[in-house]
């Protein structure tokens, strides 16, 4: 089957919602609230959607001049997510949420009609225009998993995380290259339980190595949202061990992830 911007976008838009009404009450000290990720607070996890939505859409429409400040911010040691953060933490939570809604309107505005196939440059190798819209879902859930921690709420699984665990298994030879590992010449089963009674799988079937478990857990591994111990995931065969203790679903410098027991038994 085909894929469909408008599919995407309205997944996009309705990942975006269920962020929205986290942050739609929040008081100034609210949005100070610190996350699990380390030095981040409420703010800054906003800023960075924000922010990244707004040079993925720059990235689509103005493909040239994106080159030009990517050229520019690799001569200066390339993009730093925690400067980004550090110069929109002052924001209040209003004037944060009206970029977030902005920026956020924009990209689907952008991206909706665009040809799915179409490349896009962004940081690393370029991607499909349905490449880049998916990442902004996975970013969002991500983003709004160390939201919903700090704010003590446990959000329902959905369709979309499909997404998210897409992106996860097709960023496994990233995991190793950003580790400066050689991926192994060796396939890996993975099998999901989806909340819809639906069962994702990638792979061949026949794959002595094998991750299988909820679509929830594997998405909270591969966007490093949770500690593999605290996680039910069934790993077997050395390969899939070794691509867990690593898997990362998002670009940059490999991430910090999170610590064993960190949030005891609550695993959503």
């Amino acid at each position: 089957m085909p894929v469909s911007m408008d599919a995407l976008a309205d997944d996009l838009a309705a990942e975006s919602a269920v962020l929205r009404g986290l942050l739609a009450g929040l008081d100034e000290p609210g949005w100070k609230r610190d996350t699990p990720a380390a030095g981040w607070t409420i703010v800054d996890q906003v800023s960075h959607l924000a922010y990244f939505d707004d040079v993925a859409v720059r990235s689509a429409v103005e493909p040239e001049a994106f080159r030009v400040e990517l050229a520019r911010l690799e001569a200066a040691g390339g993009v730093d997510p925690d400067a980004i953060a550090d110069e929109h933490r002052a924001l209040s939570g209003s004037a944060l949420l009206a970029w977030f809604d902005g920026a956020r309107e924009r990209l689907i505005t952008a991206f909706r009609p665009l040809d799915p196939s179409m490349r896009v440059p962004w940081f690393g190798p370029a991607m499909s225009a349905a490449s880049s819209l998916t990442a902004r879902i996975m970013e969002t859930w991500a983003h709004g998993q160390d939201i919903a921690d700090a704010l003590g709420v446990v959000r329902e699984p959905s369709s979309r995380l499909r997404h998210v665990a897409h992106i996860g298994v097709g960023a496994r030879a990233f995991s190793y290259a950003v580790n400066g590992r050689r991926m192994p010449d060796a396939a890996v089963r993975v099998e999901l339980d989806a909340a819809g009674g639906e069962l994702w799988t990638w792979g061949p079937p026949d794959a002595p190595d094998r991750v299988s478990g909820t679509a929830l857990d594997f998405c909270l591994a591969v966007t490093q949202r949770r500690h593999r111990d605290d996680l039910a995931l069934a790993v077997t065969g050395p390969h899939a061990q070794e691509w867990m203790e690593i898997a990362q679903a998002f670009a940059g410098t490999p991430g910090t992830g999170r610590a064993s027991g960190q949030f005891g038994g609550n695993r959503a």
